[in-house]
Formats: structure tokens, sequence, C-alpha cells
């Protein structure tokens, strides 16, 4: 029978409780559990709104709970607080976590993804005007072909593509005219 200044195991606080499992009670632990869990399953539900991943926190912390009893500073707080602090934490872990892994797959489905039908229809359209330019490129001479690479695919100026190819201006304005003038006409584009 227990003293009169004593109480049932069954009705020792939480604070009691924690610090017996503290001191390597194991018996002990059960009772804790069933005073903290409830807090803190109702705190993790609250940050995570999941019924699911809300029992998972309350198994984990319970089990932090369990292996790092003996860290627990009555002076900085109650088991509950501690407890409950605890699952406010892992929650708060789990949502990051949960929309980390959303953005990752998000990421791949969206790279998966199969392009446009536009999309790949411009790039085979550029790839062949492409093509067309370069053989019209190869149909003028040479003099000209360097004086129109330079000109718009270097953007130089006039000055500088004479000064490059050592040239009179009014030659070089020449070429790239006569060679615009073969290209229109290669590709068939109207003046």
């Amino acid at each position: 029978m227990s003293s009169p200044g004593s109480r049932p195991a069954a009705r020792a606080t939480a604070d009691e409780a924690l610090a017996r499992v503290a001191g390597g009670d194991r018996d002990a632990f059960p009772a804790l559990y069933d005073m903290l869990s409830p807090a803190v399953h109702g705190t993790a539900l609250a940050v995570l709104r999941d019924p699911d991943h809300a029992a998972e926190v309350t198994q984990e912390v319970m089990v932090e709970i369990w292996r790092t009893a003996s860290r627990w500073d009555a002076r900085r707080g109650s088991a509950r607080a501690w407890a409950t602090t605890m699952a406010h934490r892992r929650a708060v872990d789990r949502v990051r976590s949960v929309q980390s892994q959303r953005t990752r797959d998000q990421a791949v489905l969206d790279g998966d993804r199969p392009r446009a039908f536009d999309v790949v229809a411009e790039q085979a359209e550029s790839n062949l005007e492409a093509e067309r330019v370069r053989h019209c490129l190869g149909g003028l001479t040479d003099t000209q072909r360097e004086a129109v690479v330079l000109a718009y695919y270097d953007g130089r100026t006039y000055r500088e593509v004479a000064e490059s190819l050592e040239a009179p201006l009014p030659t070089v304005k020449s070429r790239i005219r006569d060679g615009l003038t073969r290209l229109r006409d290669c590709l068939g584009v109207a003046a």
C-alpha cells in the first residue's frame, strides 16, 4: 500500500514519469506515452493537417523521448512543453521535406514532358532555314561570303569589315550588297 504522500503510478504527472524514464525506469514509459502522445499528435496534426503524417511524427517524437529522456531539464520547461516542441519541430521538418519532394517530383515531370509540337516544328524549321542559308552562302564568291559573314554574323560595321579584309570601304560595301542580293535570290525572298 502507498503512503499518504505518494501517488500511484497511474496518477503520476508527465514530469514525474519522464524523470523516471530518464532515470532508466522502463516501466514508466507506457504511462508517459499515454500522457504525452495525445498532445504530441495534436501538435503534429495542427501543423501537418494529415492524420497519417501526424501519426508518423507522433511515433518519431515518442521514440526520441524514449532515447533522449535524460536530456530533459525540468527547469527549462515541463515534459509536455518539451514533447510538443519536439513535435512542432518534427512536423515543420516534415512539411519542408514533403514540399521539397513535391518540387523535385515536379521538376522531373516538367523535364520528362514531351515538347509541344510547335516548339519541335519551330526548331525543325529553324534548322532547315539555317541549312538553306549555309547552302546559299556557299554560292557566293569567297570575297562576298567573307564580307557578309563578318558584317552579319560577327556584327561588324562596314568600316571594321574593310579593316579586317584590308580592302577599301566602297569595295566592301559593294561586296556585301552584291552578296546579299545573291542570297536573297537564292533563298527566294521577295525584294
